[in-house]
């Protein structure tokens, strides 16, 4: 009886071990993976990068991160950029599409967009740096131009009975307050921004899309469009899906049709529940706008 039950001890012990000793293993490679959670080693074989940019724009951080990295991957032949997001912060997005322009310039790696379901405003900004962009037919696109909303809730503290004192240094120190309307000066300000921001996206389809630039001031009123109608304005190259962007990748790189692909589990607090995550390239992050900005003022390009 007691043999049986070191026996059953025993079992234990050594299922544990190796649970314990996957675990490491599976931490230790997290950073690279191919589809389907198996894990690829760059440095065995040549692979094209994936880079999911999915939700709002909100900071560039991780995405200039990945592109660094697989830019310096010399097993990395090829990069996709999958965009599945409606834009976000002006700054944010054009400090993407200046990293992917120096990838591409450093590296001499070809660069693809693949669009999902919707590539718009900001989202289309960082495309317009790529080599060549790939939309489903049905992706929408576009909502090229520039927003700037603030609430004001200046009636609804004058209906409670509360008062904002302010004490500025200057007239406009406080442009952009909630707490008051704006003033003829203050909008000329903002609509001046406003202004030169569009065209700094204007420049940039400009100069990516090999576009006129009456053209692009025509088709950039923030007008949506499906993925064909963008490719029939210029503004995307062809019509496929994610795994038709990945061919040509693989096509532009010299690795032809269905490469090896490589891409980053998604890694945050690190419990089980979030290897479970990675393994199965499930990511909820672009789904929560953590930073709402409902009180202040945001310049963004981004599709309401």
């Amino acid at each position: 009886m007691a043999k049986a039950r070191d026996i059953v001890i025993g079992v234990i012990i050594a299922g544990s071990f190796l649970v314990f000793l996957g675990m490491i293993l599976l931490m230790f490679f997290l950073g690279r993976s191919g589809d389907g959670g198996e894990f690829s080693f760059g440095s065995l074989g040549s692979s094209v990068a994936i880079i999911n940019l999915y939700g709002v724009i909100d900071s560039p951080t991780e995405i200039v991160r990945q592109l660094d990295r697989w830019g310096d991957d010399e097993s990395v032949k090829a990069i996709v950029i999958h965009i599945n997001s409606p834009g976000g912060g002006v700054a944010a997005s054009q400090e993407i599409y200046e990293k992917v322009l120096k990838v591409k310039r450093e590296s001499e790696k070809p660069i693809i967009a693949s669009m999902e379901s919707v590539c718009a405003s900001g989202g289309y900004y960082v495309a317009a740096a790529c080599d060549q962009i790939v939309a489903d037919p049905g992706t929408v696109t576009g909502s090229i131009g520039v927003i700037f909303q603030y609430p004001i809730v200046e009636e609804m503290f004058n209906k409670v009975g509360i008062q904002y004192q302010t004490i500025k240094s200057g007239g406009r120190k406080d442009i952009g307050s909630p707490f008051r309307k704006p003033t003829e000066a203050d909008s000329a300000v903002f609509q001046a921004i406003v202004d030169d921001t569009y065209h700094q996206f204007v420049d940039v389809i400009v100069a990516n899309r090999n576009l006129p630039r009456d053209e692009v001031l025509r088709i950039a009123d923030g007008s949506i469009y499906s993925g064909r109608q963008a490719q029939q304005l210029g503004l995307v190259d062809s019509l496929g899906t994610f795994e038709d962007a990945v061919d040509l990748a693989g096509e532009m790189c010299g690795l032809g049709e269905d490469p090896d692909r490589v891409r980053e589990i998604p890694r945050r607090s690190g419990s089980i529940f979030d290897l479970i995550e990675g393994l199965l390239h499930l990511d909820i992050s672009g789904l929560i706008d953590k930073n709402q900005g409902l009180i202040y003022p945001q310049l963004r390009y981004i599709f309401n």
